[in-house]
């Protein structure tokens, strides 16, 4: 009994240190950031290989040449608007930032592959979103790892910046950020749209609140949208119903079962019809 005990967990401590993992720091660590700009979300997620006493570009990654801009998984940005640079427009979403560093001028790539470990196996000039030209800019102080930063931010735009060994690249690029204020300013200045305000009369209506007030709304929904919105007129006959208003409720709900019948929507035209057979034997 004692030798198969020890035969049992001899074979368990084997068993621990053959599938156990060495849990060591990555020589590249990834970076997270996540930055609003004006009204736009940015997020950069990338590897920070470091220069470890190596010459960088021209030696390591050599000029001229297709670099995955980092180092393991694709390095990606991922934007919630389209971003402006100069007169190309990058829409929102995500992509594969890849760089080919020159002596004077850095040529960068948005790819919209951004699957791939480092570059891809083949490269598709379909997959190139936006490809643009930085000057390069030399960095005073040294750059031991590898940076990309947003900087310089305002609420029109921000510079996209990458930096390493005693190379800088600066990339401005623009928002639509004035545009969509001052639609927003505009909308709500406006006051409330036709659906908001049926919302609210939707809301009132189903837990039976001030059945005034939402009759108000509703009516005010339909002012603004019309008869042709016959579930808006739909719930205007049902307000006037409910407030009393039988005759008015009859004459409402004939214009939304109208409404339905040309729009092809059977269900509304018989909750249409069984309403006025129903309110008709309350006036």
């Amino acid at each position: 009994m004692l030798m198969k005990n020890i035969l049992f967990l001899a074979c368990t401590l084997f068993s621990v240190s053959t599938f156990a993992q060495i849990q060591t720091p990555k020589a590249s660590p990834v970076v997270k950031i996540q930055q609003k700009v004006g009204l736009a979300d940015i997020q950069l997620e990338y590897s920070r290989p470091g220069a470890k006493g190596r010459v960088i570009f021209g030696d390591l990654i050599p000029f001229d040449a297709t670099w995955r801009l980092g180092a393991n998984e694709n390095t990606k940005l991922t934007c919630s608007e389209a971003l402006i640079f100069g007169k190309d427009t990058l829409k929102a979403g995500t992509y594969a930032l890849f760089a080919k560093p020159g002596k004077q001028t850095w040529t960068l790539y948005f790819y919209t592959d951004y699957s791939n470990w480092g570059l891809p196996e083949t490269w598709d000039a379909q997959k190139v979103a936006l490809e643009l030209s930085a000057p390069v800019q030399k960095k005073l102080d040294f750059q031991e790892n590898l940076a990309i930063t947003i900087e310089a931010m305002n609420n029109s735009g921000a510079n996209l910046e990458i930096a390493w060994e005693n190379t800088k690249i600066v990339v401005p690029f623009g928002l639509n950020t004035r545009s969509k204020v001052l639609a927003s300013i505009d909308k709500t200045m406006a006051g409330p749209s036709a659906n908001d305000y049926h919302a609210a009369a939707t809301y009132y209506f189903n837990e039976n609140l001030d059945l005034k007030q939402a009759l108000a709304w509703s009516t005010k929904a339909v002012e603004l949208r019309g008869n042709s919105a016959y579930w808006m007129t739909r719930l205007k006959a049902q307000l006037q119903a409910a407030n009393g208003d039988y005759k008015g409720a009859i004459e409402t709900a004939k214009l939304s079962m109208e409404a339905a019948k040309a729009d092809g929507d059977n269900a509304y035209v018989l909750s249409n019809q069984k309403s006025i057979e129903e309110w008709s034997k309350k006036r």
